[in-house]
């Protein structure tokens, strides 16, 4: 089962450079198998609607969660600390210690074009390593 980074739906909703490559990731596994954090839902929003594509946002969240079947989790005020001691740990920001102790919580494989995950213990997946085996 994968978390799938922030960064992967931005490439898309963005239409940069890999986002055929994150297309054929979502499509070729199964939605029950693939999860996205509360956290990334709302930092897209941030970003869509500050480019003001609000219908691309509305779109994003019946397409992936609503009709798409991706699964949202969260952490709680009690998963704080471990977001902070991932943060000192590994030496990663907010949103990348949030991404990393939510996959260790969910015990899921997380996949994401950030490197900075490389310096991780659980280490990240890129969509087309997925799909390699």
């Amino acid at each position: 089962m994968y978390l799938v980074d922030t960064n992967l739906i931005a490439e898309i909703l963005l239409r940069q450079t890999k986002a055929g490559g994150v297309k054929r990731f979502l499509e070729s596994i199964a939605p029950e198998n693939l999860y996205l954090t509360e956290f990334s839902l709302y930092s897209l929003g941030i970003i869509l609607l500050r480019r003001e594509m609000h219908d691309t946002f509305l779109q994003m969240v019946d397409d992936l969660l609503l009709t798409g079947g991706i699964r949202l989790v969260r952490l709680g005020l009690e998963d704080m600390q471990d977001v902070v001691h991932v943060s000192r740990r590994f030496n990663l920001d907010f949103d990348d210690a949030y991404q990393y102790a939510a996959a260790e919580k969910y015990n899921l494989i997380l996949v994401s074009f950030d490197a900075d995950f490389d310096r991780t213990k659980r280490g990240r997946r890129t969509p087309t390593g997925v799909l390699q085996g």
